[in-house]
C-alpha cells in the first residue's frame, strides 16, 4: 500500500436465518447500520463497493438494482466486486485506490448472503444441498461428479494426508476448538452446542476423507464497512481500526504439474506484501482468522504462514493451539465452520471486532493486530483455494 493508510470507522453485521428478505434487502440494512456505528450520515458516503461472492472463478447472476440507490447514497462511484472467498480483502483495495487519490472521502463497502435460504427453498421443491448457479462455461466437473466445493477441496486433505501422515482425527481437533470459540459467541450458529473429537469422528462422512463437522456453516447475512483516510478517522465516532498491510497471491502463477497446488495454498507472496507494509512478524499477531471453509484449509494455513512447518500441521492443531487458551487464538468467533459462512467477511467482522474490544466474552487481552486471511476463486480445475490474501489490522498502538 502507499502512503496513505487506511482505517475502519463503521461496522454493520446481520447474522441469523433471513427467510423472505432479498440480498438487496439485506445488503442495505448492513449498509445503514454501518453509517449510524460510523456516526455518519447518508450524505457522507461517497463512495461505494458491494462484495458479491462467485463460485470459483465464475460470475454469479446479479439482482438489478443497488444499495446506494435504495438507500440514496450521493456515491461518485459504485461498482461491484469478488472473486471465491475473497470479498472484505478485495473491497478495501478497491477503496483504497479511490481514498489514496483523494476521490472519495468515506467508502462504504457492503454485501450479503441468502445461501441458507435458497437451501430451505430448495428443500421445499424436494431438492437437496445448497443450489448453485450455473457454472461457468465449459466447467469439466459436473459430468464427472464434481457438484460441490466439498467435492474437489477434499481431494485437497486426502493428499496432505497421503503425503505427511495427517489424520482425520487432527482435522477433528481442529473443528472442536474453532466451536469452542463458537460457543463464546451468542451470533454462531453453533453457540452453546460443544463437540468432542469423538463427535467428530462420529459425524457422517460426506465426501471421504471430510466429515460434516469438518464443513462450514450454510448461512444468510450481511457486512458492511466504511472506510476512510486514518487522518480523517480520528474524528471518528467509534475507535479506528487500521489496516496496516495487504498482500494476494494466486497459485496459479506456479507449476501445477507438481502438484503443489494439492498441499500448499498462496499464502508467502500475500504473507510477506502484507507483513511488509505493516512492519509486523509472525509472533506479533494478536490472533488470526483464517479461511476456514474446511479444516483442512486451516492446517494449510497454519503450515504456510510458518506456525509449524509443513507436515506438521495435525499435530500443532492437536496440541491445542489454536483454541481458547492456545499460543495463537485462530477464529475466535467461531469461523466459517460454526459461527457463519460469509466468505473472509466472516473472519473481517471478528478482526474488527477483537481490535475494537467488542467480542464479549471471548475479547482477547490488549489485541493490538490482528490478521484475516481470503481465498477461493479457482480458476483452473482440480485446484483448490487459486487465491489467497492477506490482510493486518491494527489499533495503531
Amino acid at each position: 500500500m502507499g502512503n496513505t493508510r487506511l482505517a475502519i470507522v463503521g461496522l454493520g453485521s446481520i447474522t441469523g436465518p433471513q427467510l423472505g428478505r432479498s440480498r438487496r434487502m439485506l445488503t442495505s440494512e448492513a449498509a445503514r447500520l454501518a453509517i449510524e456505528d460510523a456516526g455518519l450520515s447518508r450524505q457522507d458516503i461517497d463512495g461505494a463497493v458491494e462484495m458479491r461472492a462467485a463460485p470459483g472463478g465464475g460470475d454469479r447472476s446479479t439482482f438489478v438494482d443497488a444499495f446506494t440507490r435504495m438507500l440514496n447514497l450521493p456515491v461518485n462511484f459504485y461498482f461491484p466486486i469478488g472473486r471465491g472467498g475473497a470479498l472484505a480483502s478485495l473491497g478495501i483495495a478497491a477503496a483504497y485506490s479511490f481514498l489514496e487519490r483523494g476521490m472519495a472521502n468515506y467508502v462504504l463497502v457492503a454485501g450479503a448472503t441468502d445461501t441458507r435460504s435458497r437451501a430451505e427453498a430448495a428443500k421445499l421443491l424436494g431438492h437437496r444441498g445448497r443450489p448453485h448457479d450455473r457454472e461457468k462455461e465449459g466447467y469439466w466437473g459436473s459430468p464427472v461428479g464434481e457438484l460441490r466445493a466439498v467435492s474437489h477441496h477434499s481431494w485437497m486433505a486426502a493428499r496432505h494426508m497421503a503425503t505427511y501422515g495427517t489424520t482425520s482425527r487432527q482435522l477433528g481437533a481442529i473443528a472442536v476448538q474453532i466451536r469452542e470459540w463458537a460457543c463464546k459467541n451468542p451470533e454462531a450458529q453453533m453457540y452453546g452446542k460443544h463437540i468432542t473429537v469423538e463427535d467428530h469422528q462420529a459425524s457422517p462422512v460426506i465426501v471421504d476423507p471430510y466429515h460434516l463437522f469438518d464443513v462450514a456453516q450454510v448461512s444468510d447475512g450481511a457486512c458492511a464497512f466504511i472506510l476512510t483516510t486514518e487522518e480523517r478517522a480520528r474524528d471518528a465516532k467509534q475507535k479506528p481500526v487500521q489496516v496496516l498491510g495487504q498482500g494476494f497471491g494466486d497459485v496459479t502463477g506456479s507449476l501445477w504439474w507438481e502438484k503443489l497446488n494439492y498441499t500448499h495454498m498462496a499464502v508467502e507472496k500475500a504473507r510477506d506484501l502484507a507483513f511488509g507494509q505493516a512492519g509486523i512478524s509472525l509472533s506479533d499477531l494478536d490472533a488470526a482468522m483464517l479461511y476456514d471453509c474446511f479444516t483442512a484449509e486451516v492446517l494449510f494455513q497454519l503450515e504456510d504462514y510458518g506456525w509449524c512447518e509443513k507436515g506438521e500441521g495435525g499435530a500443532f492443531a492437536e496440541s491445542g493451539a489454536i483454541g481458547p487458551g492456545g499460543s495463537i487464538p485462530v477464529n475466535t468467533g467461531g469461523g466459517l465452520l460454526s459461527a457463519y459462512h460469509f466468505d473472509d467477511c466472516t473472519g473481517f467482522v471478528e478482526a474488527v471486532r477483537q481490535l475494537r474490544g467488542t467480542a464479549g466474552e471471548r475479547q482477547l487481552a490488549d489485541a493490538a493486530t490482528v490478521m484475516f486471511t481470503s481465498h477461493g476463486g479457482e480458476l483452473l480445475s482440480p485446484g483448490m483455494c487459486s487465491i489467497h490474501a492477506t490482510t493486518v489490522l491494527g489499533t495503531g498502538r
